[in-house]
């Protein structure tokens, strides 16, 4: 299990300073005192495409965004630790010139003076409002469609699986649209696709057909493909957190994140996946040497469509004698009426039960970056 996200926010005791172009300032029209500053919240370019979300609101600061993206290229593989995300987070901070976030050591409950809502908890140390707990699973070369429709129709505790029309993703939410997901989003697709679909087009217009940051992302699709790896994610989100006390770092047992991780990845436990091999009819007569050319095998694969559809044949004919001829090699019989219980058009050439690898580790040549590895 690695962090794909991370939101955390913490209040200090002074005054922050101004790090943005454009601020606001609340400032008392008696007195002339400055009551607040606020500064709106803007992006870190961080590398790549990658951007971290800050906010400074008055002595409160936030970040948001992927840590484990941060330097890289990719996302494959993450950082595994609450400390390792917040290290990457407090080296950003140092170029602003802000405080970093530490651990909490006390929390209490606010007592209703400065316009503060009576009952909220307030600490000294960073509080976590979202994290993202993301495995990647293989299924092995070809069986991720097999395992995302089978495993699609398993519920998560009581919401159902909704598959992607493509296939290639699903997810568990009391609607389709990924709406009434207000404690927990959880989902799985194929990350080859999405290294496919995003990332290699993202390295080419940024660095070329010939770049070497191009060959790596090629070299990504191609072990994601191999290892047919599945992408599990689940995002708890800051009223689960608040529920299940893991907001404050510092007060909390980081293990538990691993449980609550482990029962998602536990959801095809008692799911058996087959996946098959399936070709058409003229696929299989191409397969088993019946003809040597595609025109044939389509013109062939004719009489047999044809004949599920209930035609008559005159086998007073050579060619409809040859094609009928080509047709029993392969076990399809047009010299007898069609049968829909006995007789299909679609041929399995393989069966085999998906077993699923949840202790992916990343290949030899996985690149990090040099800023990184010390967190790692």
């Amino acid at each position: 299990m690695f962090i794909d996200w991370l939101s955390v926010t913490q209040e200090f005791a002074h005054d922050l300073p101004v790090v943005c172009d454009v601020f606001r300032q609340t400032i008392d029209a008696h007195t002339g005192e400055v009551l607040s500053t606020s500064q709106p919240r803007f992006q870190h370019e961080a590398s790549y495409s990658t951007g971290l979300n800050l906010s400074v609101q008055g002595r409160k600061v936030t970040i948001e965004g992927n840590p484990s993206r941060v330097g890289r290229t990719d996302n494959l593989f993450g950082h595994t630790t609450i400390e390792q995300c917040i290290t990457v987070y407090n080296r950003v901070l140092d170029l602003y010139g802000l405080p970093h976030f530490t651990r909490c050591t006390t929390r209490s409950l606010r007592d209703g003076c400065s316009g503060a809502k009576l009952g909220d908890w307030i600490t000294d140390g960073a509080v976590i409002t979202m994290i993202h707990l993301t495995t990647n699973v293989g299924v092995g070369k070809g069986n991720q469609l097999d395992y995302l429709r089978a495993v699609s129709g398993v519920r998560c505790g009581r919401n159902p699986g909704y598959l992607y029309p493509n296939g290639r993703g699903c997810t568990w939410t009391t609607e389709a649209n990924g709406k009434g997901a207000r404690l927990q989003y959880r989902k799985a697709y194929d990350k080859a696709f999405e290294i496919a679909q995003k990332l290699i087009p993202a390295m080419r217009r940024q660095f070329g057909d010939e770049s070497p940051e191009l060959a790596y992302a090629n070299q990504l699709l191609d072990y994601c493909q191999r290892e047919g790896v599945i992408r599990f994610e689940q995002e708890l989100k800051s009223e689960y957190l608040a529920r299940e006390n893991l907001r404050y770092w510092g007060l909390i047992d980081e293990s538990r994140f691993q449980r609550i991780h482990g029962e998602f990845l536990a959801l095809d436990s008692r799911l058996k996946v087959t996946a098959m091999d399936i070709a058409s009819v003229s696929e299989q007569l191409l397969l088993e040497k019946v003809v040597e050319t595609t025109r044939a095998a389509n013109t062939t694969a004719l009489y047999a469509i044809q004949w599920a559809h209930g035609q008559n044949f005159d086998f007073t004919k050579s060619q409809v004698k040859t094609h009928a001829a080509r047709l029993n090699r392969i076990g399809i019989d047009i010299r007898t009426p069609h049968d829909i219980t006995r007789n299909s058009l679609v041929f399995v050439r393989e069966a085999r039960e998906v077993t699923p690898v949840k202790n992916l580790i990343p290949p030899a040549w996985y690149q990090r970056a040099n800023h990184l590895r010390a967190v790692a």
